[in-house]
Parts: structure tokens; sequence; C-alpha cells
């Protein structure tokens, strides 16, 4: 993943832009660990902001398209090239464009004209505010669940933007009314289907339209089946190799190229699973797609370290829920469970509960808190695991 694939000119479209843009209205901090602070960039493509941004006459007008107001600095006007170019390319010309700007105005700008793509404006709704990420945005992949939960409250609690992301119907739209209450406008719900390369890529562009950009993905999404391998149904395995392993490859390869655009690092985490380093008799097709899936993170945590993107692991054992949200995995493997060993569902959380060390229930707020681990940069680190099972010497890496 060091190197993006080749470009392929189709002229050059919003998405590819925006994030280049952030990235260079993002402000050096001059922390190894977080060396960017990054900018929310909301986009205006109105009739009346296409208008605007054709014009630069119109930096010297007090008329500007809502909800813009004619602050100290004007506007920076920016032609982009009809054709398509180098992403490279675009950058050096977009940062040389924005450095003649503060040198002339005293800093960056705050609005960015692009001639037939409309208006990008800093959000400054978050100034002031003393959260570790604030003004970042996450991407979740499989979200409307348990551990998704878990991990979107916890990230809308420490300041992020969060764009919950799940196949489109009612248990997605369920999913962000319930979490909105709490920061009605740091939350989003995106429609993505992660087998799909079409819908992972208009998914990032919803997000990126949005607010300019993400810092951190979070690949959540997996299916389960219960089968031992000598009854296995092809097609079946097929199913979770699609969701589980190319999911997460389309995900991380435009999770890639967006973080190598936008120039200012970003973080990964993968929601694994126990079952990697300790499967199950049974559960052979999830526990041999999410060590592929795993093993993929860790190749990215190679790729991309150069571009100062860390990818890192977090491995839970049995989230059966959080909030008003079941886990959809336990929802497809409880049943044979609770059949094998003859339990309720309250007796199977207990089961699980009382085999490791620590004798605690795993909830999706704990796999939230290891996400947050990573995604605050606690410590240097990238390629690692966190498990999160209560102790499983078993599942002890070896």
């Amino acid at each position: 993943m060091q190197k993006s694939e080749p470009y392929q000119p189709s002229g050059v479209q919003p998405a590819q832009v925006i994030p280049i843009v952030r990235g260079l209205l993002a402000t050096p901090t001059g922390d190894p660990d977080v060396p960017w602070e990054p900018v929310v960039l909301k986009s205006i493509a109105s009739k009346e902001a296409l208008a605007f941004a054709g014009d630069q006459a119109n930096a010297k007008g007090s008329h500007y398209p809502k909800p813009l107001t004619k602050g100290p600095k004007p506007p920076l006007f920016v032609t982009v090239p009809e054709q398509a170019v180098e992403p490279d390319a675009m950058r050096k010309q977009m940062q040389e464009t924005i450095a003649r700007f503060a040198a002339q105005h005293g800093g960056k700008p705050d609005i960015v004209c692009l001639r037939d793509l409309g208006i990008l404006y800093i959000d400054h709704g978050q100034d002031g505010a003393d959260l570790p990420l604030r003004n970042k945005v996450a991407l979740v992949t499989g979200a409307a669940g348990a551990i998704g939960y878990g991990v979107c409250r916890g990230l809308l609690e420490k300041g992020c933007h969060v764009a919950a992301t799940d196949l489109a119907g009612e248990k997605l739209d369920r999913f962000v009314a319930d979490l909105s209450p709490m920061a009605p406008d740091r939350i989003i719900p995106v429609a993505l289907d992660v087998t799909s390369k079409e819908s992972v890529a208009a998914g990032f562009e919803a997000v990126i339209r949005t607010w300019g950009g993400i810092d951190l993905v979070v690949v959540n999404a997996g299916i389960a089946m219960v089968s031992a391998l000598k009854e296995i149904d092809l097609e079946a395995f097929r199913k979770l190799e699609k969701v589980n392993v190319e999911g997460a490859l389309l995900t991380l390869s435009a999770t890639a190229h967006h973080f190598i655009g936008q120039g200012t690092g970003g973080d990964v985490v993968i929601i694994s699973t126990k079952n990697v380093p300790s499967p199950g008799a049974g559960f052979g097709a999830y526990s041999a797609t999410k060590a592929a899936c795993h093993q993929l993170g860790r190749i990215a945590s190679i790729e991309l370290a150069p571009h100062g993107v860390r990818v890192n692991m977090v491995a839970p054992d049995a989230v059966f829920s959080e909030g008003k949200f079941k886990s959809g995995l336990w929802e497809e493997v409880g049943p044979d469970r609770m059949r094998a060993r003859g339990l309720d569902e309250e007796g199977l959380q207990e089961y699980y509960r009382s085999r490791n060390l620590l004798k605690a229930r795993v909830t999706g707020r704990h796999v939230a808190n290891a996400v947050l681990f990573f995604a605050t940069r606690q410590t240097p680190t990238t390629g690692a695991t966190i498990p999160v099972d209560g102790g499983l010497p078993d599942a002890t890496p070896r």
C-alpha cells in the first residue's frame, strides 16, 4: 500500500480534492504522536455557491452564500484542473497556493472556493473544546450492533465526528437515531456494503462531502456461522470470506488511498477476535476468515507506517449486547451454542463470563476503550493487538 495504484484520468472529482485541501489546512502540533490538529471542512455545492466560487471578484463583495459570512481573511479561490492529474501534483499545487495565501493574509484560509466544484469552509464549532478527538472524523463499518454501538458512543464522548456505516435499512436508522441525542451534529448514518468496491467508494465520498475527510477507520463489519469442517457448505463459507476478508481488504484499500492523499497520517483499528489465536470447533469458517482479516491488518501496519498511519487490532470475546443493540454474530451462533450446552441466553452469557480469569462480562464499552487507546495514540504502537476477553490463557498470542 506504500504506492498508490496508477491514477486513472476521469476528470477531477470533489472527493479527490477535498481531503487534500483538508490535510493542507490542518495545523502542525509539534507532537510526534499526534502531529496534526485537523479541521472539519464542510462543503457547499448549491447553484449560488458554484456561481460564487467561479468568480474571484466575489472576494471583494459582502454577500456570501449561506451559512458563510465575511471574515477578516478573504476566501481563497482555486481553479481545479479540468483534466485529472496525479494526486501528488495536485497536492503540491494546492500547497503552494495555500502557502502564498497564508504569507499574504497572515494565516491559512477559512474559506476555499473551488471553481466548478463549490465552496469549502472550516467549521469552528469545536473551537475551545478540550476533547482528545475533537475535529477528528471516524468511519465505523458494520456499526449497527453491540460492538459498533459501544465504539461509536465512545468516539462521540471523546469529541469525534462519527460516520456509522452498515447495510441500508431500518436497523442503521434506529442505531443512529439512538445515538444522535448525545451529539446530533457529529454522527451520520452511511449506507455501505463492504463487499462492493463501488459502495465503499460511495461511503467514503459521503463522509468526505460532509466533514472533509477521515482520520480513523474502524474495520468492524463481519459475519459468522457454525459448522464442522466436514459438513461445511462451500457457498456459505464463501459468503463469510466475502464479508470478513474481501470486505476488510476493500476497506483497507480505500483507507490507504484516502490517508495518503490527505497527507496527515491516520489510524485504523480492526475488530479482530480471540478466535484468531484460539479457534473453537465448529467455528472454522469464522476463525479462518477473521484470521485472514487480522493478517491483512498486520500487513497494512507495515505498508502504511511510512505515511504516518497506525494500524492495530482489538480482539474481544463474547460481546452479546450493548445498549439496545445485540451482537449480530451472537444472534447467528448463539442458538447453536445454547443447544450444545443446554443453556438459555442468560446462561450462555454466564458461561462465557465464568470461563475467563477475571470472571468479567465483556461489553461493547470495553471494546470501545481499547479502540480509544489506539485512536488517542497513548503509546507509539502499530501492528499490535489488545485482547479484550477477561483473560483467556488459550488466546494469549504464542
